[in-house]
């Protein structure tokens, strides 16, 4: 495994450094806090190519990996205006439908999402079922050549702006009459299908949402895949959804480390750079290689996926997603530490970011389920739960 980047990679990774650059903090930070969203910032990504990166060529994609979406999310994120939508709708639901659905499907979603023309939101936490996806009570019967979904999902990104949403149900086997996942393309217009936002207290500019499915009647294809096999097609998307996660929270770490750098290097105090202390040098030192440790992990994992390695994938995409969340925390905290009352100024968008990588610990998957998983199946160690 070589983590030396290929010219391609390093091209890339400079063509998104510099339209990140073009937009910045300032942008991310006036559409949030105006209710606005980042519309220009995904139009323009998608026309260069960048949101659909990892998708197949033959479906208007770049024909890459999961490696270099992650470097897209990653830089932008670097530039303080990472895209939360592209953890969702190339990552996790381009890539369930490009390696699950039918040739139509494919021809249907994938230019679509590959351009960024159309954004697929997905659906999975319901009020009562969060970690604990196996409680999910989002049902799909069919009748006759239709399927009628009924439920609830709550904490749903950016339906909004959505042309669909991969909900992810439950439906009655014919012989046991047992539950087992389904995956369902819904379009936010079915009648049925409905969505309230939630009143959130941080400032993002991507809205969370409860869904209503009432009586939803779709086409049979509506389904994504093979009906029988929805457990493995959910885990091929929540392995890069946990990768891109970590490219994200990596990202935010480098864009708030790169703040504290600079006041460092020119706040003067008693005749020299505050950087010139150790008190302050050694903590940005450490959450630097924290940061680093992370995002050779993000790497590991991405390549392993890329590489068709789906269960040493799995454990390293949820490594990586754990040391991400704890390195951007600390670092973020640290270069408020080190700006002091400045941090909290709207110039520098690191206090708004506390909360923001906060929310990394706790999503898309909570830490203590990553050390469960990591126990039961790094370890051997006894399912506690």
């Amino acid at each position: 495994m070589d983590f030396t980047e290929t010219d391609e990679q390093r091209a890339l990774r400079a063509a998104v450094a510099d339209l990140g650059g073009r937009y910045g903090h300032g942008y991310y930070a006036s559409q949030a806090r105006g209710g606005g969203r980042l519309n220009e910032l995904w139009q323009e990504a998608g026309k260069l190519g960048f949101i659909g990166v990892n998708l197949p060529e033959r479906y208007g994609g770049g024909g890459a990996g999961l490696y270099e979406l992650a470097i897209v999310l990653e830089e932008l994120a670097a530039a303080g205006c990472g895209l939360l939508m592209m953890v969702v709708s190339p990552a996790i639901c381009g890539t369930i439908i490009a390696r699950f659905g039918t040739d139509e499907q494919k021809q249907n979603w994938l230019p679509k999402i590959a351009s960024g023309s159309s954004i697929m939101a997905f659906g999975i936490t319901e009020p009562d079922a969060g970690s604990n996806s196996h409680r999910l009570t989002t049902t799909a019967a069919r009748d006759g050549d239709t399927w009628v979904l009924n439920g609830r999902k709550i904490y749903i990104s950016g339906v909004d702006q959505a042309e669909a949403v991969l909900i992810v149900g439950r439906t009655a086997d014919a012989k046991t009459g047992k539950l087992r996942p389904a995956l369902f393309a819904v379009p936010t217009g079915t009648p049925g299908f409905s969505y309230r936002p939630i009143d959130m207290d941080i400032v993002m500019p991507e809205k969370q949402f409860l869904l209503f499915l009432d009586d939803v009647r779709l086409p049979a294809d509506a389904l994504i895949g093979d009906e029988g096999a929805a457990l493995l097609q959910l885990f091929a998307g929540l392995n890069p959804e946990r990768v891109m996660a970590a490219a994200m929270a990596v990202g935010s770490g480098r864009f708030a480390l790169d703040k504290a750098i600079s006041y460092a290097r020119e706040r003067t105090v008693w005749d020299v750079p505050i950087g010139a202390h150790q008190g302050l040098a050694h903590p940005l030192a450490q959450v630097k290689i924290e940061l680093e440790l992370a995002r050779l992990m993000m790497q590991k994992a991405a390549t392993l996926y890329d590489q068709g390695d789906d269960v040493a994938a799995g454990e390293a995409a949820n490594m990586a997603k754990y040391a991400a969340a704890e390195a951007s925390i600390r670092t973020v905290d640290q270069a408020i530490q080190a700006l002091g009352g400045s941090a909290m100024t709207q110039e520098f968008g690191l206090a708004s970011m506390l909360a923001n990588v906060r929310t990394t610990r706790i999503a898309p998957v909570s830490r203590e389920m990553i050390l469960n998983y990591v126990a039961q199946h790094s370890l051997g160690l006894p399912k506690s739960y």
